[in-house]
């Protein structure tokens, strides 16, 4: 397994990141456990969750989930660099009381009690901001992870979901504080969205954080979904549906998978290890729901992608260039 360091920490982590979304909703507790136990044994020690993960009635499970493993003993989290999330609303459905949500001090402090005693843990690694909150101010933010960093509960703050400005004012309000402030940013980022190559990873370069892209199969539409339809294997929905509804999108993933059959490569994984080629990228979430699927999913660090292979892509799904030349009219 390669390791690297987590943007400006002393923290390693694998090139892949085990993503747990799917845990509880639609992997049950044995399956999750096996997935976690498969990770771990292959060096995957970098695991992705969030408070509201479960989701619906079920929130925290996710993390529940987590902690019945942790509880299994034989260093299980030691070995393990843990992130979760803060930022959602953690009561019933409809039930959106104040200050329950978000990024105020007062449920940031009551959000990650929660979250230590669901994952069975007194520290949390990384603990994001999952999405930018506009009503607090970034002062208020760093005060309450400060006093959290002192009291050992976390170690370190990243964000996610975040534009390149905020990345900025974020990390300029912890300087002013002298506080570590931002150290990862959890970002979309495939080969069908490059949109974060215009401001975000630049940005989370500028100030080193460590780039940890989500859906990096775009909903598993870089998954080998055409072929898959043709054959009966998928039935595609949502949002992904939606997509292929699109000629254009259509064509270009006609053409991604025409490209990779011509290399005999695998799209899920191609798409994975073309991520891994990235500047500033620390390692894709993968978010497997059988074990079966997380073998695929570390097959990708052992592709190396040739240039051939690599300009191929840029020609099917073209970036918007470097920054502040992809601006220019």
């Amino acid at each position: 397994m390669e390791y690297t360091q987590l943007g400006r920490t002393g923290l390693k982590v694998s090139r892949l990141v085990l993503g747990t979304m799917n845990f509880g909703p639609q992997t049950d507790e044995a399956t999750s456990h096996a997935i976690m136990d498969t990770a771990l044994d292959a060096g995957l020690n970098f695991f992705d969750t969030a408070n509201v993960y479960g989701w619906a009635e079920n929130k925290g499970r996710t993390e529940s989930i987590i902690g019945s493993w942790f509880a299994k003993g034989d260093g299980r989290r030691d070995r393990t660099v843990l992130a979760t999330k803060v930022y959602g609303n953690m009561g019933p459905d409809g039930e959106a009381w104040p200050n329950h949500d978000k990024l105020s001090a007062l449920n940031i402090r009551r959000a990650v009690e929660a979250s230590l005693k669901r994952l069975g843990t007194d520290y949390i690694d990384v603990y994001q901001f999952h999405h930018v909150d506009r009503a607090t101010p970034f002062e208020e933010i760093w005060q309450a992870v400060d006093v959290l960093i002192q009291q050992g509960k976390v170690l370190y703050a990243g964000s996610s979901n975040f534009p390149g400005y905020k990345i900025a004012q974020a990390n300029e309000a912890a300087a002013r504080r002298g506080s570590v402030g931002l150290v990862s940013e959890q970002c979309l980022y495939n080969l069908f969205e490059r949109r974060a190559e215009m401001e975000v990873i630049p940005a989370a370069q500028e100030y080193g954080l460590g780039v940890i892209p989500w859906s990096p199969l775009h909903g598993g539409l870089l998954g080998g979904v055409l072929k898959k339809e043709a054959e009966g294997k998928r039935r595609t929905e949502g949002r992904a549906a939606a997509t292929l509804a699109d000629p254009a999108a259509r064509a270009k993933l006609q053409a991604y998978e025409d490209l990779l059959d011509k290399h005999g490569l695998q799209p899920g994984e191609t798409a994975l290890a073309w991520l891994l080629t990235r500047p500033g990228v620390t390692g894709p979430i993968v978010g497997p729901r059988t074990p079966e699927q997380l073998a695929g999913a570390l097959r990708a660090l052992e592709l190396e992608l040739s240039e051939e292979v690599l300009a191929g892509l840029d020609e099917v799904f073209p970036g918007p260039g470097p920054s502040p030349e992809a601006f220019a009219w």
